[in-house]
């Protein structure tokens, strides 16, 4: 299967705009904690254990958002779907789920 670059750009702007989406919600979700708030003991180590899995979750998020423009700018590159470790190809099936990928499948893997 060949890789369609035109469908990759799409796919790719589709994901960007999820993320962002993502982003933006999960930064809603990850605001400081006051200890002001009259919320009991137990309620406020489920909101920092809640804050802290959404900071990972951000992080995660911004990361990938990273990746996918990046991604976007070597659409175009001669070397885009190549693995950057075995210089084989990058099977289009993944570039289409992960186009922010740079390594094929068993490279990945390692």
């Amino acid at each position: 299967m060949e890789i369609n670059k035109t469908e990759i750009e799409t796919l790719i702007h589709k994901q960007i705009a999820t993320v962002e989406r993502k982003i933006k919600s999960l930064k809603e979700l990850t605001g400081a904690i006051s200890p002001d708030d009259a919320i009991g003991r137990v309620s406020r180590m489920d909101a920092i254990n809640n804050k802290s899995v959404n900071d990972a979750a951000l992080r995660q998020s911004e990361r990938k958002l990273k990746n996918l423009k990046e991604a976007l700018q070597r659409l175009n590159d001669a070397d885009f779907g190549v693995c950057v470790s075995c210089k084989g190809a990058i099977p289009a099936g993944r570039l289409v789920l992960m186009p922010e990928s740079r390594k094929c499948m068993r490279c990945a893997s390692k």
